[in-house]
């Protein structure tokens, strides 16, 4: 199957190894893909494991975040900026559109997200405002 992330890579060669593996993850940019693929397959317990211990979501979010991932319908993945967040530095950004069809209409969701090491591999951190 072709990855979620529109990298135009197979899935099995593209987020399943972050998916298997967070630590394989050498980019931010890399762990927004996966975190997208993630939302797309409902894999609520990737995004808790690629989320900052600081600002994990609870158990009953993470719950809510499944049921609404599971409602909606992605459609693609859109990267518009990186900066940062390469294999040598310890903080990046990611500015993305994840785009989805919810009740009949195409919604967009896009941030600028920042993104850290922790215990050694990439994280979300949060969103910029």
């Amino acid at each position: 199957m072709n990855c979620p992330c529109d990298s135009q890579r197979l899935y099995k060669n593209c987020c399943a190894i972050a998916h298997h593996q967070i630590k394989d993850v050498n980019t931010a940019q890399q762990l927004m893909r996966s975190r997208y693929s993630a939302f797309v397959m409902s894999d609520i317990d990737y995004l808790q494991r690629s989320h900052h211990s600081s600002q994990r979501p609870s158990r009953k979010e993470a719950r809510d975040i499944k049921k609404w991932t599971q409602s909606v319908d992605w459609i693609k993945l859109e990267i518009l900026q990186t900066n940062d967040g390469l294999e040598k530095d310890v903080t990046g950004t990611v500015e993305f559109k994840a785009y989805f069809m919810e009740n009949g209409r195409v919604e967009v969701i896009q941030e600028h997200s920042r993104f850290c090491k922790e215990n050694g591999h990439w994280v979300y951190l949060d969103s910029l405002v």
